[in-house]
Order: C-alpha cells, then sequence, then structure tokens
C-alpha cells in the first residue's frame, strides 16, 4: 500500500483541480477498462467548466506528493425506495502506473464515509465485466454479488 497517498475533496474552481479531472479521466477513457480512446476535443473542454456547476458532483482526488494519481467522480441521487438519499460512483480510476497500492480501495472508503456523512442509504455504481481488477476491489468492499438480478442500463441519446 502506498504510504505517501493523500485523499482530498477537489475544488474545480481551482484550475490545478479541473485539469487533474480531465487529464486522469482522459487517461481512464484511453484504457482497456475505460472507452479504448481518449476522451472527445469538445468534452475535454466542456467537463471541468460543466461540472463546477452541477449541483451534486462530489469530486475526489488520491495525490502522491501533490501529484493527482487518481480520481474518483459521483453525484448525490435519491431513493425513493428508501426516502433518503444516495451517491452513485460515477468514475473511479487510478493510473496505471499507480495500481495496486490501494489507492483505489482507498478512494472507495472516502466516497463510502462521504455518503454516511451525507445519510446516504447506498452506493451505487456500474463496472464493465472485463474490468476485473475494478471488480475484485468492490467484491472485497462489500459491492454484492455480480450474480444480483438487477440491471442497470442504459440508452445513449
Amino acid at each position: 500500500m502506498a504510504a505517501n497517498v493523500t485523499i482530498r475533496r477537489a475544488d474545480l474552481n481551482d484550475s490545478a483541480d479541473a485539469t487533474a479531472l480531465v487529464t486522469l479521466l482522459d487517461r481512464y477513457s484511453q484504457g482497456p477498462t475505460g472507452q479504448g480512446h481518449p476522451l472527445a476535443d469538445d468534452v475535454r473542454e466542456r467537463l471541468a467548466k460543466d461540472l463546477v456547476h452541477h449541483p451534486t458532483v462530489v469530486v475526489y482526488l488520491a495525490c502522491i506528493d501533490h501529484q493527482p494519481v487518481g480520481i474518483a467522480v459521483g453525484f448525490l441521487g435519491y431513493s425513493t425506495f428508501a426516502a433518503r438519499p444516495l451517491f452513485n460512483l460515477h468514475d473511479l480510476a487510478v493510473l496505471p502506473e499507480h495500481r495496486d497500492q490501494g489507492i483505489g480501495s482507498r478512494l472507495l472508503a472516502t466516497v463510502e464515509d462521504f455518503a454516511r456523512q451525507q445519510g446516504c442509504c447506498k452506493v451505487t455504481l456500474e463496472v464493465l465485466d472485463r474490468n476485473e481488477s475494478a471488480r475484485r476491489i468492490y467484491a472485497q468492499a462489500g459491492y454484492g454479488s455480480f450474480d444480483d438480478p438487477t440491471w442497470f442500463l442504459s440508452k445513449r441519446l
């Protein structure tokens, strides 16, 4: 486990944090567990500017010696069945050269702590079938069985 890792909430009004957001998500997008290609230029241009104005976004950065190496991006939502907030973890990524050091697990634990503090009833997330390392981290953290009959469906617009 990387001992000198700090995790902090990002301030997307800060240009360094906004740049880290875009850079980390672009690197994630390019890999085999992302889209397999870089973010589109217009997405790179708009991403931080749009998220800074999104009322429920929460971004955490994992840093080694103040250099961002991992990110968690999520959004507060609401569970009508529980009549309580929930947290949807949309992105969790660690740069390939810093994986297998427990950074992803620490980011996930930080997100869970935040969700508990907000009174959330659960944390939801999606993971690609082929992302074995993420599936392993989520299973170790207690994120249900992959045999669960719940499906998360999407439709591109």
